[in-house]
C-alpha cells in the first residue's frame, strides 16, 4: 500500500570476512583506502523510471517522487514538525501559504519569485499548464479519484503572472485541502512543453517517460525547477544527479553531484555498505546485530520513521467470520491478544513502534503512548467469557450461548480465523508466530498463509462472492499506510473508500471523518482519531520504520529524515 520497496526481513546476516565490491562514486571510507570524493555523495536507492512530475498508475514507487523532487519543485512542500500553519514548509514551497475566503471555498495563492533552469520566471502559466493536462486527462493520472482532485473544483483562476486561485464546490478544512489536494500540483514549463493541446501534450510527455534510455538526453527534461538536474542515467543501472547553478530557491544545494545506486538485493547493498562504498544505504533489518561493527567504521545508523500506520484488515463482510468480526467486544479481547511493544523491541528489533490508531503519532511521542486496548489477555479471557464464550485455553473455544455471542453466532462457532500475510519478510513470520501462540492460551485459533502479495488475494467484496472468503489481511512488512501531510481516512476507513478492503462501515466514523474533511474545526482529527481508536476498524500492529538509514558521519543535514519519505540532498553537505 505505500511506496517502501527495499526494507526486508530475510536476508542472512553476513560474515565480517567478505570482499567489497567495486566502489561507487564516493570512494572507500576515511577509514579504509582513498580519500572520500568531498564534492559527491552515492546512495543507495532503486533506479527510478518515471520521471514526468504528473503520476502514472505502476509508476508511483517511493524513489519516482525523491527523483523527480530533485528536478521540480512541487507547489507546497510540507514539514509535520508543527511549526507552521497547515505544516506548510514555507522556505522549499513555490508559493506563499493560501488565503482563504468565501465561507472557505476559495483559496488564493500567490507564487514568489523563482525561475526555471533556462532564466524564465515561474508563472501562474506553469502552474495552469500543469491543470489543464491533468484535468484533460485525469483517467491517466493516478492520484485521481473521481470526486476528488480536480472534480471538487468550481473555478480554476489566474489573476496575473503571480496570483491564482482554486474556489471548491464546498467549504473544505483548509489544512485537509491544502495537504491532500494542492500537495499535488508541481508548475510545469509552459514555455517548453506546451505542444497547444492538453491531450496530445500530454500524450508526448508520457510516450517521454516510458523512454528512461532517453531521460539524459532529451530536451524536455532539461528544462528543470529543481536544485538537481540530471546527468546522466542508465536503464535498471546509476543514476547521476548535479547541483542546479541556474536554482533560484533559497535552499542552495551543497553537494556537486548525488550518485543513485542500485542493487540486486539487500544482501548485495549491506555487502557493499559494509565495506565503506556508499556514503548513504540501509541496514536490513535482519542485520542489525551489526550496527555497532557499521557505527566503529564510520557510518551514523538512523531509524527513518515514517507517516504511516500498520494494521491487521478484517473482512466484515465474510459470512462465515464477518458476523464475529462486526462484535465490538471481539474486536477488542483479539486487540488485547497482540503485545504490540514486545514485538516492536524484540522481532523488529526496536525499529518499529505500536499503532495506536488511525492517525500516526507524532515524532517525539512515546511508542504505544495512549493505546487504547493494550496487552492484557487476562482482560481479553474475562471479556470473551462475559458474551458467552466457552473458553478452552491452548485448545478451541467455542460459543456457548448464542444470546450473548451476538446476532448471526450459532452455537458451538469457533474462534478460528485465517490471515493472510506477506512471504518473504522473516520479521512478519516471527510476529505471527508470536501473536498465534498468545491467541492459543485463550482458545483462538490462527492459520497463517503467506502469499508473496497479500493485498491482491484479499480483495474488497461482497459476501455473496467467492472471493470474499478470506479473514485477515496483512501488508504491513513495510507500513501499511503512507499518508499525506493531513492523515484523514476517506480512502481508508469511510463506507465504501477505495482502500476499505475490508468493508468496514459505521456512521459515527462517516461524520467523523466527514468533520475532518469538511470541518474548520482545528480538533476534528483528533475526535476522528479517538474513536477509530477504540472502535477499531482493523487490528493495529507494530509499524516498523520506513527503512534504518546508515550514512558516512561526516555527511550532515541527513537528518532529519522526511516522514513523508522525500529525500533533501540540498541539505546534504561533508563536514569539511
Amino acid at each position: 500500500m505505500g511506496t517502501r520497496t527495499r526494507i526486508v526481513s530475510g536476508v542472512m546476516a553476513i560474515g565480517l570476512g567478505l570482499t567489497a565490491c567495486s566502489a561507487g562514486a564516493g570512494g572507500a571510507s576515511p577509514q579504509g583506502g582513498a580519500a572520500q570524493a568531498k564534492d559527491t555523495v552515492t546512495v543507495a536507492l532503486r533506479t527510478p523510471n518515471w520521471i514526468l512530475p504528473i503520476s502514472a498508475p505502476g509508476f508511483t514507487q517511493g524513489e519516482n517522487d525523491i527523483f523527480s523532487t530533485a528536478l521540480y519543485r512541487k507547489l507546497y512542500s510540507f514539514q509535520l514538525d508543527g511549526s507552521s500553519e497547515d505544516n506548510i514548509n514555507t522556505t522549499r514551497s513555490l508559493a506563499e501559504p493560501p488565503v482563504v475566503s468565501n465561507k472557505g471555498k476559495t483559496l488564493t495563492i500567490t507564487l514568489k519569485d523563482d525561475t526555471w533552469s533556462d532564466g524564465k520566471p515561474i508563472t501562474t502559466k506553469d502552474v495552469r499548464f500543469w491543470w489543464d493536462l491533468v484535468t484533460a486527462n485525469k483517467d491517466k493520472w493516478a492520484s485521481y479519484r473521481p470526486g476528488g482532485f480536480p472534480d471538487n473544483v468550481a473555478e480554476f483562476k489566474v489573476k496575473d503572472d503571480k496570483t491564482f486561485s482554486i474556489t471548491t464546490k464546498k467549504a473544505y478544512n483548509a489544512a485537509w485541502f491544502v495537504g491532500n489536494q494542492l500537495n499535488r500540483i508541481v508548475p510545469l514549463p509552459q514555455h517548453a512543453w506546451d505542444k497547444g493541446d492538453p491531450k496530445k501534450t500530454f500524450d508526448e510527455l508520457t510516450a517521454a517517460s516510458k523512454d528512461p534510455k532517453s531521460y539524459a538526453t532529451n530536451p524536455l527534461w532539461k528544462t528543470t525547477s529543481g536544485p538537481f538536474k540530471l546527468e546522466s542515467y542508465v536503464p535498471s543501472g546509476e543514476v547521476v544527479l548535479a547541483k542546479q547553478d541556474a536554482y533560484s530557491g533559497p535552499d542552495k544545494p551543497k553537494i556537486n553531484k548525488i550518485v543513485l545506486r542500485p542493487f540486486t538485493g539487500d544482501d548485495a547493498e549491506f555487502n557493499v555498505l559494509r565495506a565503506g562504498d556508499i556514503d548513504y544505504g540501509y541496514i536490513p533489518p535482519a542485520n542489525l546485530s551489526q550496527k555497532s561493527y557499521l557505527e566503529s567504521k564510520g557510518y551514523k545508523v538512523a531509524p527513518w520513521y515514517g507517516w504511516s500506520i500498520t494494521y491487521l484488515q478484517l473482512n466484515f463482510n465474510n459470512p462465515k467470520t464477518g458476523p464475529l468480526f462486526k462484535q465490538l467486544y471481539l474486536r477488542q479481547a483479539l486487540q488485547m491478544l497482540i503485545d504490540q511493544p514486545t514485538i516492536s523491541k524484540v522481532i523488529w528489533a526496536g525499529m518499529a513502534q505500536p499503532t495506536c490508531g488511525p492517525v500516526p503519532a507524532k515524532q517525539g511521542t512515546p511508542p504505544g503512548q495512549g493505546c487504547v486496548y493494550p496487552f492484557d489477555p487476562a482482560k481479553a479471557k474475562q471479556l470473551l467469557e462475559s458474551h458467552g464464550w466457552k473458553v478452552v485455553p491452548d485448545g478451541q473455544t467455542t460459543c456457548a450461548d448464542p444470546s450473548l455471542c451476538g446476532e448471526g453466532i450459532a452455537k458451538d462457532t469457533p474462534l478460528s480465523f485465517t490471515v493472510t500475510s506477506q512471504s518473504g519478510f522473516s520479521a512478519t513470520t516471527k510476529m505471527f508466530a508470536e501473536i498465534k501462540s498468545q491467541m492459543a492460551k485463550v482458545g483462538v485459533q490462527l492459520t497463517i498463509k503467506e502469499v508473496p502479495d497479500s493485498v491482491a488475494v484479499t480483495p474488497a467484496c461482497k459476501p455473496e462472492e467467492s472471493k470474499c472468503d478470506w479473514d485477515m489481511s496483512f501488508f504491513g512488512s513495510q507500513g501499511s499506510w503512507y499518508y499525506p501531510a493531513f492523515a484523514s481516512g476517506e480512502r481508508l476507513f469511510q463506507t465504501d473508500a477505495p482502500v476499505n478492503l475490508g468493508s468496514y462501515s459505521n456512521p459515527e466514523a462517516d461524520e467523523l471523518i466527514e468533520k475532518a474533511q469538511f470541518s474548520a474545526d482545528a480538533g476534528a482529527l483528533q475526535e476522528y482519531n479517538d474513536f477509530l481508536a477504540k472502535d477499531l476498524p482493523v487490528l493495529w500492529m507494530p509499524n516498523p520504520v520506513y527503512q534504518i538509514s546508515a550514512y558516512k558521519s561526516e555527511l550532515q543535514g541527513v537528518e532529519p529524515q522526511d516522514p513523508m519519505n522525500l529525500m533533501y540532498f540540498q541539505d546534504w553537505s561533508w563536514k569539511s
